[in-house]
């Protein structure tokens, strides 16, 4: 059993895989003010409740919430009774980064790069709509050759609600109409369209510049689901690509 943890800023995602398999995906919000202990018994609660026991499995993290890295790692290792590789250098990942700083890039943007090279065709972009809004480009060699980061979903929407003394907060449902006739709907309708307008536009700056026509589009990330829909691009929601690009990181150093 192999236990895939992606900690991101405002959720921790953890998928549980037998083989190629993968069991179930559960997700916990990341708390900086919890120790390691109280990540081992509610790690621990989630898989019981799931069935999977952890001992004598593995674990695999990505994290780009170094507050939370050591307390999760002491949990797993706890729960299996074996150390977790964390994604990071030292690691080996397969995949060739074109960047000015490669080991600055963040670990969640590595394991979805990872992902991508194993499950799409290439040239490809990863659309990753989680506390930032990410698009990283892999080219048609499978080398990460950068992105674009702009505020997230989630900020874009809390910046506008806490800043606007009348505004009321809304949920992120799809959008009735591009105009909206009270409040809620055009709040909705300006974070939703315009957040797929803002991707559909970064796509096409990437694909002019891209040698390469661009072969496959995939998206991720907890906002996915409202956003793409609204895109004029054709783009495919992969809600386990960062998950899946874990284990194949896992399998490239196990051996």
């Amino acid at each position: 059993m192999l236990i895939a943890v992606d900690i991101g800023n405002t959720n921790i995602t953890l998928g549980v895989y037998e083989g190629e398999e993968l069991r179930f995906v559960s997700r916990l919000a990341s708390d900086r003010s919890r120790t390691a202990d109280q990540y081992t018994v509610e790690i621990g609660s989630i898989l019981s409740f799931n069935g999977a026991c952890a001992q004598a499995g593995a674990a695999i993290v990505s994290s780009v919430v170094p507050d939370l890295t050591q307390a999760v790692t002491t949990a797993l290792r706890s729960l299996t009774g074996s150390r977790p590789l964390v994604v990071g250098p030292g690691l080996k990942t397969g995949l060739n980064i074109r960047t000015d700083i490669p080991g600055q890039l963040g670990a969640d943007l590595v394991a979805g790069a990872v992902g991508a090279i194993q499950k799409y065709p290439l040239p490809c972009l990863v659309v990753d709509l989680g506390t930032a809004s990410k698009i990283s480009l892999i080219d048609r060699t499978g080398t990460y050759c950068g992105c674009t980061i702009s505020p997230g979903v989630g900020i874009s929407l809390n910046a506008l609600v806490n800043n606007g003394s009348l505004l009321p907060n809304v949920s992120l449902a799809m959008p009735r109409h591009v105009i909206g006739t009270n409040s809620e709907d055009c709040i909705r309708s300006g974070v939703v369209f315009g957040t797929a307008g803002m991707l559909d536009g970064l796509i096409d700056h990437i694909e002019q510049e891209s040698r390469d026509p661009i072969a496959a589009i995939v998206a991720t990330g907890g906002y996915a689901g409202s956003i793409i829909p609204c895109c004029q691009h054709d783009i495919v929601l992969d809600d386990t690509l960062l998950l899946d690009g874990l284990r194949a990181i896992y399998l490239k150093n196990s051996h």
